[in-house]
Formats: C-alpha cells, sequence, structure tokens
C-alpha cells in the first residue's frame, strides 16, 4: 500500500503530517511513502530530504490523493480535498466529527475509512504514544508563552541593575490540562511569579511541582469529567470561579488561557470588565481562539489592543513551531501506523476490537461508526484468599498447646526440689556463686527484653565494652593458688582463663568500635 503526504491547504499552516526520519520507519513496515512536491518547506523539510530518505515527491495534489491508498494530515480535508479522493481510501489526521458534520458525510459518501486522531481514548496507556492531542497542546502552551513574553514591556525574570530595580511578571494561567503545564513550566522557567487554576482539584500538585502556585476557587466541586478532559461546571461553580478570575485578572500581568471542552464552544473566562481592570501594557494570551476563545474580546487569528491590554488569539500556535510540532506529530502516526500494520507486510488492517483503533475510527468504509461506544470497564481483580494463618491451631493436648496449670504445678515442684539439692549439698562458695549467676541472667532478660528493638544494637555495643568483669574473674583464676600441688592452678583452668582473656578484649575493643562509629553517624 502506498502512503501519501498532501500539503496543508489551510492559510498560514505550516506543518507536515510526516518528515524524512519517520518516512524511512514508514519504508520499513513495509509501505511505500510519497509526498507533495513542497509539502514540508514552510516546516524546513526539503523534497530532496525526502528523496534521501526513500519518498517519492510527486507534483501536485491531485497526483498524490489519486495514486495513494493511505493519506495522512494534519489539518481536516477541504471539499476541494475530499473530490479528489478516489472511493476506499484511508484518511488519518484531525478531523473534529462533533464539529464537521458536513464533512463527515462528504467522507462517508467516498466510502472512505477516516481514523480521527483527535479522537483517541486518551485514558488507555497504551494509545499514549499514538496521542497526538497531547503532543500538540504541549507545543502550543510552550508557544503561547514566548508569544506572551514577545508583546509584554520587559522581563519575566525580577532583576536588580544599576538602573533600578524590574519586578518578576505575575503570571495567571487558566487550565491546567497539558497546554497549561506546558506553559506553566515555560513562564516559571523564564522566572515569572505563575498561578494556576484549574477545575480539577487533582493537578494541584502539578502545577507545584513546576514550580507554580494552585489557586484554588472557593467552592466545592468535583471537575473532572473524564477522558482527562473538564467537565461543564454548576453555575454557582462558576460565578465563584468569575469572582476570583476577576481578582486575579487586577494583579497579573500576563493571563494565558487554555479552557476547552471537546464538542463545545471554548467557555468564556474573562470578561470585558476584567480586561479593562488589568494594567496597562499586559497581554492575554487566548489559546481557544479557534473555538470562539476564553476572553469575550478575542479575535480568532488575530492580536488584538483592547483598554491598553494585548489580547493573542492566534490559532496556529503549534504551526508556529512547525519543524517541531511536525516531528511530534509524524511519530504518532508512525505509532498508529505499526498498531495497523503489525505484520510489517505493507497492508493497514482497522481492528475494530481493538479499543484504541475503534476510538479513533469514525468512519469505517463509508458507515460512520463515531461515536465510538464506552470503553469497556477494566475487570476487577479477584478477591484476595484470605491469608493462610501463621500456625495451625494446636489441639489442647498435642504439641505447642499451652502448658496446663497441672504441668506449670509440677515443673514447679520439680525446680524447687533441684534448688533445694544444690543448696543442701553444693559446697557454700559455689552456691553463693550459683546464686549471683542466676540473678544475672534474670536481671539482664528482664533489662533487654524492656528496651526498644531500635536500641538493641547500641545498647549490646556499650554492654559488650563494659563486659570487663570476665577479665577479672579470668584473672582471678589465673593469680590465686590453684589445685596443683606446685601452687599454680590446673593446665585446663589456666587455658580456659587464657581464652577468656583474649575473647572478652576482643569484645570489650569491639564494642567500643562499635559505639564511637554509631555516635559518629549523629554528629556533623
Amino acid at each position: 500500500m502506498q502512503i501519501g503526504v498532501p500539503a496543508e491547504t489551510l492559510a498560514d499552516e505550516k506543518r507536515v503530517a510526516t518528515v524524512p526520519d519517520v518516512v524511512e520507519k514508514i519504508i520499513k513496515l513495509g509501505f511505500r511513502v510519497a509526498i507533495e512536491s513542497g509539502a514540508g518547506d514552510a516546516a524546513h523539510f526539503s523534497d530532496d530530504a525526502y528523496r534521501a530518505a526513500g519518498a517519492e515527491v510527486l507534483p501536485d495534489a491531485a497526483t498524490l490523493w489519486a495514486r495513494s491508498d493511505i493519506v495522512l494530515k494534519v489539518r481536516p480535508p477541504s471539499s476541494e480535498e475530499v473530490a479528489l479522493m478516489p472511493e476506499g481510501r484511508t484518511l488519518i489526521g484531525f478531523i473534529w466529527p462533533a464539529q464537521n458534520p458536513a464533512l463527515m458525510e462528504q467522507l462517508a459518501a467516498k466510502k472512505a475509512t477516516v481514523l480521527a486522531i483527535d479522537c483517541l481514548p486518551r485514558t488507555l496507556s497504551r494509545a499514549q504514544k499514538m496521542d497526538a492531542l497531547t503532543s500538540t497542546a504541549g507545543v502550543s502552551g510552550y508557544r503561547a508563552v514566548i508569544e506572551a513574553a514577545n508583546a509584554f514591556g520587559r522581563f519575566f525574570n525580577g532583576q536588580i541593575t544599576a538602573a533600578g530595580k524590574v519586578p518578576p511578571a505575575k503570571v495567571f494561567i487558566a487550565g491546567a490540562g497539558v497546554a497549561g503545564l506546558a506553559a506553566i513550566g515555560t513562564a516559571a522557567n523564564l522566572g515569572a511569579i505563575v498561578r494556576a487554576n484549574d477545575t480539577r482539584a487533582e493537578v494541584a500538585d502539578q502545577v507545584k511541582s513546576l514550580g507554580g502556585e494552585f489557586v484554588k476557587v472557593d467552592y466545592e466541586e468535583e471537575g473532572s469529567g473524564g477522558g482527562g478532559y473538564a467537565k461543564v461546571m454548576s453555575e454557582g461553580f462558576q460565578a465563584a470561579q468569575r469572582q476570583m478570575y476577576a481578582e486575579q485578572a487586577r494583579d497579573a500581568d500576563i493571563i494565558i488561557t487554555t479552557a476547552l471542552i471537546p464538542g463545545k464552544p471554548a467557555p468564556k473566562l474573562i470578561t470585558a470588565e476584567m480586561v479593562q481592570s488589568m494594567k496597562p501594557g499586559s497581554v492575554i494570551v487566548d489559546m481557544a481562539g479557534e473555538q470562539g476563545g476564553n476572553c469575550e474580546l478575542t479575535v480568532p487569528g488575530e492580536a488584538v489592543v483592547r483598554h491598553g491590554v494585548t489580547i493573542i488569539g492566534y490559532t496556529d500556535l503549534a504551526s508556529r513551531l512547525a519543524r517541531q510540532s511536525s516531528t511530534l506529530y509524524a511519530t504518532n502516526l508512525l505509532r498508529l501506523l505499526e498498531e495497523l500494520c503489525k505484520a510489517k507486510d505493507g497492508v493497514a488492517l482497522v481492528n475494530m476490537e481493538d479499543d484504541a483503533i475503534r476510538g479513533l475510527t469514525v468512519i469505517k468504509e463509508g458507515e460512520v461508526t463515531w461515536p465510538a461506544p464506552p470503553l469497556k470497564a477494566a475487570p476487577k481483580p479477584a478477591p484476595k484468599a484470605a491469608a493462610a494463618p501463621v500456625a495451625e491451631k494446636k489441639s489442647a493436648h498435642g504439641p505447642g498447646a499451652p502448658m496446663s496449670g497441672k504441668a506449670l504445678t509440677i515443673v514447679f515442684a520439680v525446680l524447687a526440689v533441684l534448688f533445694w539439692a544444690i543448696g543442701a549439698y553444693a559446697p557454700a562458695a559455689f552456691l553463693g556463686h550459683f546464686t549471683v549467676f542466676v540473678l544475672a541472667c534474670f536481671i539482664g532478660y528482664m533489662v533487654v527484653w524492656n528496651v526498644t528493638p531500635a536500641l538493641h544494637t547500641p545498647l549490646m555495643s556499650v554492654t559488650n565494652a563494659i563486659s570487663s568483669i570476665i577479665a577479672i574473674g579470668a584473672l582471678i583464676q589465673i593469680a590465686p593458688p590453684g589445685a596443683g600441688t606446685d601452687g599454680r592452678p590446673d593446665t585446663l583452668i589456666l587455658w580456659l582463663a587464657f581464652a577468656a582473656l583474649v575473647l572478652t578484649g576482643v569484645n570489650m575493643f569491639g564494642g567500643f568500635a562499635v559505639t564511637r562509629r554509631m555516635l559518629a553517624m549523629f554528629r556533623k
């Protein structure tokens, strides 16, 4: 199959649907690529660059439409372009079916298959690589700040110079979607004080992460409309929002509006009174100009001055960065072609069972399939099985069962007899040592047991450091006369005492070393 890329016919549209780097990758999928001569000139992609990438350059649009099985476009086709399309061909690009019902009828009459990139289900994670709306919005948000900086009368960042102090510009951004977030990041990087608002409260953290301040409307209402878009808010919320916008308009130097709801006219957020309250020399960039604008005084496609405020209503912000926009858009279409041609055999198959492809497909072989049915809800995860008990319940008489009162009495009785026997028959010296030993074990156990587990390591290191009592005991065994006939201790006792001294020395010095290292961790 041959893919054709015509030149865009809309006035001032500089973008092109594919670029030379992407042409090479499309050819690897098995397609042939043709492009109309001069289609990439405005985006600084020459015909020679396309030829070098393997594309065929055709002299005019009529030849290209006639010979192409699949046509890639940026803007929706005009009536004249639809007339050039043979029946049964495939068209991929921005269509906006809700705003262009007449175009949908013309394409259906041509028995075409139309994939509208603007209808991609954006909530599908696997569809993000094809999301041209996000790519375009990011470029537009960046360009909106550049246009504002061009029209603004001073620096964005604050400066202190020999000629005086320049305060930082105050930028307010209405709408923190993809375009709004791009504008926030750009304005903040230029040094401006950035504030932003959105009906979706969940974007507040994103605004802050980009260096902006989230301005909340004093009205509680959830603004998420699903699909990554905001919803139309209640009248009560809108009244509170207008009051907040009026306050921001009086304080801001630059306002950038991005509010759009698919299939509906742009909501009016900035009134003429708000514009009049702004400082002379302020700037408004209305990114919703193509759908009527968010400002009452916006003139779509133009920059006008009202009440001393420059109002920019350009509808081609993405096109003003044509090379960058074309590259991103071409990559999005490449990812779509990869989904349509998984076999890499140069044949595109529209799989209506695929949620992403089904959402994109607004006309299938002349049959209008828009709007797509709601996405199937993701299956709920199976409930986790109850955790198995750590240990099975023991029988009353089995191993591990609690000791009965009778058994406990017998154990204590046996221990009492044992201690009585030791006291009655053991030497007095042994009995004294044994008593100290038992008490030491009991007290040591109770002391360690009642210490927080996090302190066990420092406690044990200090305990090891002060355990020199063992060394003293070993020395006592060596110094006094032992049981030997020559006044010296027995050889076994001598070697045991020596081993005790060595091990105690290691224990002592190791304890002090560990304690010192742990204390050093808390020193600055």
